[in-house]
């Protein structure tokens, strides 16, 4: 049976260009998103340029109970999947008393509980085979508290440290666990975390979704626990270990600011 990769938030951005660099490989994929129309036009794009097997699904998996219908496609499918990419995700900028709790509820569940649930699903299927790569898409702002994004950052944080503790569970099971933890990069996320005027994204040249992309692809082929990327975001997330909590909160507010 042919490999097939399922990508959450596979319609753009950084999701998207998991797609390709998969299909590039010859890998089938389950492209999973809320835009059919998306989907659609980049299924037939890597239907034709690498012929591969593309399936689209749309859902929402900000909602409650939409990862069992991930799973219950593949199996309907015979889909043997032996790479899960939980790219899905979004942010929101403001103060965590002013914003709207639904919207907070809706990115614990998409940041965290599906990405969860799904590995759940998917990983015993992975042990049993004795082969499986799962690639979370965590943060560099998982390493700090965020002032005017606290819920976001704390998400990314439980995906990088949920990431490292299992990875470690499968220590030697032939199944690997990747958290990919990306700084500011061009995509579409500043502008629906209504953080494109905020220091993190205004006036600066970013890094591109195929290059963080590629580089997350090649953190999971290898193995590796933890990911990031850049050689700055590399450093400050290193010498995060050695400033005080408070100072680095200060820090970051100062940037998550208009």
């Amino acid at each position: 049976m042919t490999s097939t990769a399922v990508i959450t938030g596979a319609s753009s951005g950084i999701g998207l260009e998991f797609a390709r660099q998969l299909a590039s490989m010859h890998i089938n994929l389950l492209l999973v998103a809320r835009s059919t129309g998306k989907m659609n036009v980049l299924a037939e794009e890597l239907r034709t340029t690498f012929g591969i097997k593309v399936f689209v699904l749309p859902l929402d998996l900000g909602v409650a109970g939409q990862s069992e219908k991930v799973f219950n496609y593949c199996i309907d499918n015979q889909l043997e999947v032996d790479y899960l990419i939980n790219n899905a995700g979004f942010g929101e900028l403001g103060a965590f008393h002013e914003s709207d709790w639904h919207r907070q509820q809706q990115m614990m569940e998409l940041n965290m509980t599906s990405l969860a649930h799904l590995t759940h699903l998917f990983l015993p299927g992975m042990v049993s085979r004795r082969k499986g790569k799962i690639l979370n898409v965590a943060s560099t702002a998982a390493f700090q508290p965020g002032p005017g994004m606290a819920v976001y950052f704390a998400t990314k944080s439980f995906v990088l440290l949920f990431s490292e503790g299992i990875a470690e569970e499968l220590s030697g099971t032939g199944v690997t666990v990747t958290a990919l933890c990306p700084g500011a990069t061009e995509s579409n996320f500043a502008n629906e975390a209504k953080a494109a005027d905020s220091r993190l994204f205004k006036g600066r040249k970013l890094p591109t979704s195929a290059d963080v992309a590629a580089f997350g692809i090649t953190a999971m082929l290898r193995g590796k626990r933890v990911a990031v990327h850049g050689a700055l975001n590399r450093f400050m997330t290193f010498g995060l270990r050695f400033v005080p909590r408070n100072m680095a909160t200060k820090v970051s507010a100062m940037i998550m600011k208009k």
